[in-house]
């Protein structure tokens, strides 16, 4: 009787940590969740830089263009 009662007192034990680690888990996931929203917001950011500078050049090179500051190639 006495080991029944340590072998359910152990499993209670197994019980609560494997509950408390189930707990941790969502919380890692919504974390990792947050992080994967900002990583994919600094990503359109990035691409929506690269597009500016792009339209950018293109008017540097049309205004070279005009003013003939463009090297003889």
């Amino acid at each position: 009787m006495a080991q029944d009662s340590l072998i359910v007192e152990h499993l209670r034990h197994i019980r609560d940590k494997v509950d408390r680690n189930a707990e941790d888990m969502r919380d890692v996931k919504t974390r990792f969740g947050i992080l994967e929203e900002q990583m994919a917001g600094q990503s359109k950011q990035y691409a929506s830089l690269s597009v500016r500078l792009d339209r950018i050049d293109a008017r540097l090179e049309r205004v070279e263009n005009r003013l003939d500051l463009l090297p003889a190639q």
